[in-house]
């Protein structure tokens, strides 16, 4: 008996604040801040790839341990669904010389 007077009280409110307005726009600016918070992080890691891409580049070998440093940044990248700028200077980079750091 106590359920049912739980039930009674509790699914009506639940109801209620998933039905509400203000739930939705809540969510709603959650998932847009999230989208700017992944667009920025895709940006800092565009930069830091191209950055490090250009300098293995010029210099014309790549050390193990960077090679590492940059597929750390770059799979999540492309996960994250950065573009073919950052693939095309990777692609780069793997036909460079590997050189033991």
């Amino acid at each position: 008996m106590n359920n049912y007077i739980v039930v009674q009280i509790v699914v009506p409110i639940v109801a209620a604040i998933f039905a509400s307005t203000g739930f939705w726009q809540y969510m709603s600016d959650r998932k847009k801040k999230r989208s700017s918070e992944t667009e920025l992080l895709i940006g800092l890691a565009h930069d830091r790839i191209y950055d490090l891409c250009e300098r293995y580049i010029e210099r014309g070998y790549v050390t193990t341990p960077e090679y590492d440093n940059l597929m750390y940044l770059y799979r999540p990248y492309t996960k994250c669904g950065g573009n073919g700028t950052a693939t095309k200077l990777v692609e780069a980079v793997d036909k460079l010389p590997m050189k033991e750091g």
